[in-house]
């Protein structure tokens, strides 16, 4: 296939869950464009998430699916962004359920457990202070707020941390990654940080939406796979005619998105009906990262094939948005995740399908 790039049109168009009112594809060629013009910037990333977040729906009010279509659009235009406004996104909508306060700036999650002893929270007076290390800390350096997870005794807890407060150390030196290289992600120490609490002991992980967060995440690959898909038709439209080969892989590239956004987009309809609170909300959530994270491997996979080691070799773009795919997909713990629905279905066998 021809090495020449993906046209900018093709890569600003947005990415639908479903046909939208003609205000609400606007709004989202829009955010296309104006993602396109901050890729792989940080700094411009976070005014984008920072700007655009309260215009935005929060899951499960109506309007999932135009707030998935807005992440997968971010993800088919530039991952390095879409990255930095999913957990910006995703901790609007914790502090929402909460019922808290929303405070200005740019806002992180951090919530993954690493190795090693885990962060600690105690209380003193009538505020938390958390000590430890927290790992996999996204752009802690550059934000300017965070939730963060930590145990209280035998409990896990949620927590609002002021990232500029003395005693938040980002760890220098520890992200290495090829993919979303600058999206630093590495571990932070606490020592002695003031923590407001979100939230009773075990509600982050207990309520409704925690498993809709990961859905985000799944629309954000989505995009990230079409815009890859995006490449790769480009090369088949250019030159030569394409050969059955060439064909196949369209075909096998369609029907692997096709499922994933039908996938996606069935969840956004049950989640807006009420249907995925519980572990009917765990369950859709591990299928659905399941079918968007099979389908996003066999997108590159078929990438790669049908266009040999051109595109990867020469051009910026695609040889980033490939990496940074790469490295975004291992948030789905694969056969985990299958192991853990596996799970759930003997749990309640009248789940299964």
């Amino acid at each position: 296939m021809s090495p020449e790039p993906c046209p900018p049109d093709q890569q600003d168009r947005p990415v639908l869950l479903a046909d939208p009112p003609d205000d609400l594809r606007d709004r989202l060629g829009a955010l296309a464009r104006r993602a396109r013009e901050a890729a792989a910037d940080v700094e411009a990333g976070i005014a984008l998430a920072v700007d655009v977040g309260p215009s935005l729906p929060d899951p499960g009010t109506g309007a999932t699916s135009f707030l998935w279509s807005a992440l997968a659009t971010l993800g088919a235009a530039d991952l390095t962004v879409a990255r930095v406004a999913e957990p910006h996104l995703d901790a609007l909508a914790i502090l929402g359920q909460a019922g808290l306060p929303v405070a200005t700036g740019s806002w992180g999650v951090y919530a993954a457990e690493g190795p090693g002893e885990p962060l600690r929270a105690r209380r003193d007076g009538t505020q938390w202070i958390l000590s430890g290390r927290k790992h996999w800390c996204s752009l802690a350096g550059r934000l300017d707020r965070a939730l963060v997870s930590a145990w209280a005794g035998e409990e896990r807890r949620l927590f609002e941390v002021d990232l500029h407060a003395p005693g938040v150390s980002p760890v220098a030196g520890t992200w290495v990654a090829r993919g979303l290289r600058d999206l630093d992600s590495g571990p932070v120490d606490l020592d002695e940080v003031p923590a407001g609490a979100v939230g009773e002991a075990g509600w982050y992980l207990e309520r409704p939406g925690f498993a809709w967060g990961g859905l985000g995440v799944a629309a954000v690959w989505y995009g990230g796979a079409v815009g890859v898909a995006r490449r790769l038709a480009a090369g088949a439209t250019r030159g030569r005619e394409p050969d059955q080969v060439a064909l196949m892989h369209l075909g096998a590239v369609d029907g692997a998105l096709h499922a994933a956004r039908c996938a996606l987009a069935d969840a956004a309809s049950a989640l807006d009906a009420g249907r995925l609170v519980g572990e009917a909300g765990a369950r859709s959530a591990l299928r659905v990262r399941q079918v968007v994270a099979a389908a996003a491997e066999e997108v590159l996979a078929r990438a790669a094939h049908g266009m040999g080691p051109g595109p990867l070799a020469t051009e910026e773009e695609h040889a980033r948005r490939v990496a940074d795919l790469e490295l975004y997909l291992r948030q789905w713990h694969a056969e985990r995740d299958q192991a853990a629905l596996g799970r759930l279905l003997l749990d309640d066998p009248g789940a299964a399908r």
